[in-house]
């Protein structure tokens, strides 16, 4: 399926991994914000909206028959880098309880903005669908 790339010697990073490699059919989920499918934001608590950020991505994966396990790369956008500091442990809560024990390849980064304006987080994500 997938295999995690840990160059020898390398210190084992918590929650993603340094590189995945993977074949299949490839899946590509654009930006995702933490509203629900009708473009209602629910909360402006950041771990809210990463819960339905990232089961906004889930529900796209489904839709070509991929699974949160499939991921192999996401790239996380925030906008105050302090308030995603200060609520890791409840953010790797909801990752666990939407995506499980699965930690694909990914980069965070603090942003001026996003184009929705209540938003807080956007992640984008690639999958593959093993052969």
């Amino acid at each position: 399926m997938h295999t995690i790339l840990q160059p020898e010697g390398w210190a084992k990073p918590v929650g993603y991994a340094n590189g995945v490699a993977a074949r299949g059919q490839l899946v590509f989920v654009g930006g995702q914000v933490g509203w629900n499918g009708q473009g209602c934001f629910e909360t402006d608590d950041l771990v809210g909206q990463v819960r339905q950020t990232l089961a906004n991505i889930v529900a796209v994966l489904a839709e070509a028959g991929a699974k949160p396990q499939h991921i192999t790369s996401m790239t996380w956008y925030f906008t105050d880098k302090a308030e995603y500091l200060a609520n890791l442990k409840g953010i790797g809560e909801v990752y666990r309880e939407v995506i499980g024990r699965h930690f694909p390849a990914m980069a965070a980064m603090q942003v001026m903005a996003l184009v929705e304006d209540r938003a807080k987080v956007e992640i984008q994500a690639t999958a593959v669908i093993p052969e």
